[in-house]
């Protein structure tokens, strides 16, 4: 530990001099994530860093650095423009600044519903009946949600079979996945349709909102602010 060199932190004293960096703090594995966050403040896209940190999968980088201001912006750039409405026709939304002001996020996408919008989602006027509401907007970060909620209700509307049901239930959750499909079908078509390069935009800002939402905690070691080496001789010892 004597061995490394005088380090200053980010941090400033009263006399606004940096404070001593710990250098107990330093340890081999903390400078991966500070190797990550360093990457991923710069703009370095999601693919490159996995393929840097010799991971198989892109979640396991994504663990190693937070979501700055920076990365949500430039996702929000990407995907607002990619908003489609119930019937899967294009809705982009007017702007980034829309995207975060006028809509909300509720489970399978965004609400554009004034009133829901104010609530913060908690005020849906058709209980989160989605596909069937002129105010819905997802966009492809929610297609893995819309996904999973197709499979939840395939598998309610076989049980509300068995059990003999009423008709407007079974009908109601038929058009609920036929709704929900289109929307599937028709982002899909679209990714397809893109260059691999847009595709993976796409994609990593699809990751990036999608961690957000989840608001997914970072463990692990904290990564290590960028200390200043001075030697002995600057620091008068």
């Amino acid at each position: 530990m004597d061995s490394i060199p005088i380090l200053d932190s980010e941090e400033l004293g009263p006399d606004g001099t940096p404070l001593p960096f710990g250098r107990t703090k330093i340890f081999p594995y903390a400078f991966r994530h500070t190797f990550c966050q360093r990457y991923a403040d710069a703009g370095i896209p999601l693919h490159v860093h996995q393929s840097l940190m010799d991971h198989r999968s892109a979640d396991t980088t994504s663990a190693y650095y937070s979501v700055s201001k920076k990365m949500k912006r430039e996702a929000v750039d990407t995907l607002q423009v990619h908003a489609v409405d119930r019937h899967g026709h294009p809705a982009p939304m007017a702007s980034a600044e829309a995207y975060e002001v006028r809509s909300v996020a509720v489970p399978w996408g965004n609400c554009v519903e004034p009133s829901n919008v104010k609530a913060g989602g908690k005020a849906c006027p058709i209980r989160f009946q989605c596909p069937g509401c002129s105010s819905y907007r997802p966009d492809p970060s929610h297609l893995p949600s819309i996904e999973d909620q197709v499979r939840s209700l395939k598998a309610n509307l076989e049980v509300a079979r068995a059990m003999g049901a009423a008709g407007y239930t079974v009908k109601g959750l038929e058009g609920e996945i036929a709704d929900y499909q289109t929307v599937v079908t028709t982002m899909r078509a679209k990714l397809e349709s893109m260059s691999d390069e847009e595709r993976r935009e796409v994609e990593e800002a699809s990751k990036i909102l999608r961690r957000l939402r989840a608001d997914a905690a970072i463990s692990g070691p904290v990564a290590l602010p960028m200390p200043v080496i001075r030697s002995a001789r600057e620091d008068g010892r």
